[in-house]
């Protein structure tokens, strides 16, 4: 029978489009789940702590494991450029479309460096490592993913300089997958791919008859931008369409704000300091009319500066014995 093959001139490998595929699966689960709770339906602040935390950051590791396997079965005899740069358009193109769609949308949580600004980045810079020895890769690779633990600095901290991911504080995003560490993941999977190579791991894996019942999955694997773009749209209309029949109850709106705050202020600082944080940011914005907007996610540009001066303000009383004294 006639054996497909990529652009790269190599057997394509069904097992690479099946772990793709799974890979959506997942994205779409927690993807769902995050929907739920926007809508009301599921607990505030659920899916940014404990195993749902753990379940999107190992999704995201292993989108960008398999780009770094592809990238080297694509291009590691020789970059292609031509199919290369049309690939990388598509999914810069892509990103684009994303960061304007969410701005427009949820102005305060904007995507201005997602899950495809990486891998459209991460692609370029990848090119440099395909020649090196799979050690030196490794190497570069712990290196990449240890930097955000050594070397953040305030320098970062313009927005500029926010997709570098070394900045002091984290800022917000609905989904912030910066250079720094996320690009780690990559280079192993470039180093993977390198290792698999020599030890005839693709030979075998392109021998491997796959039954029926993964047909779905390896055919959204070789479609997964596409997948990408309209699985979110569709989850979003679907919960939206079911809210109309059956609306979420009405939670205390504090309380949900309040709760989603300490889960994220508390992944990098201590409970006393995010609770008088907290509080302070939600007393603030209540006395200036601007918490409806904000919980929407609906401010506009000055509603948002407003609202970072206030976390700056707000971050400084936290900091402070002395301004939270007063404060209180």
């Amino acid at each position: 029978m006639p054996v497909q093959r990529s652009l790269s001139g190599r057997p394509r490998l069904d097992v690479i489009d099946l772990a793709r595929g799974a890979a959506l699966v997942a994205m779409a689960i927690y993807h769902f789940a995050w929907d739920l709770e926007f809508f009301g339906y599921a607990p505030p602040g659920m899916t940014a702590e404990g195993g749902w935390k753990l379940f999107a950051r190992c999704i995201a590791s292993s989108f960008l494991f398999l780009v770094g396997v592809s990238l080297w079965l694509a291009h590691g005899r020789a970059v292609r450029w031509r199919p290369f740069g049309k690939r990388l358009a598509m999914v810069a193109a892509a990103a684009a479309a994303i960061s304007l769609a969410t701005w427009l949308a949820v102005p305060g949580g904007f995507i201005f460096f997602g899950i495809l600004h990486q891998i459209a980045l991460a692609s370029l810079i990848g090119l440099a490592f395909l020649r090196l020895p799979a050690w030196a890769t490794l190497i570069a690779a712990v290196l990449v993913a240890a930097a955000p633990h050594f070397l953040r600095s305030a320098v970062f901290d313009h927005p500029a300089l926010w997709w570098v991911g070394l900045s002091s504080a984290n800022p917000r995003s609905n989904d912030y997958v910066p250079l720094f560490p996320w690009f780690s993941a990559v280079l192993t999977g470039i180093a993977a791919a390198r290792i698999a190579e020599r030890a005839g791991l693709f030979a075998r894996l392109g021998r491997i008859s796959l039954s029926g019942w993964s047909r779905p999955l390896r055919w959204a694997g070789r479609h997964s931008l596409a997948i990408y773009l309209v699985h979110q749209p569709l989850l979003i209309g679907a919960l939206w369409l079911f809210a109309q029949v059956a609306p979420a109850g009405d939670a205390q709106r504090e309380a949900q704000f309040t709760r989603a705050c300490a889960v994220q202020c508390e992944a990098t600082r201590d409970a006393s300091f995010c609770e008088y944080y907290c509080l302070c940011v939600l007393g603030d914005l209540a006395a200036e009319g601007l918490f409806d907007a904000v919980y929407a996610g609906t401010q506009g540009p000055q509603a948002t500066a407003r609202l970072h001066e206030i976390v700056s303000a707000c971050t400084f009383e936290a900091e402070t014995p002395s301004a939270r004294e007063e404060g209180q």
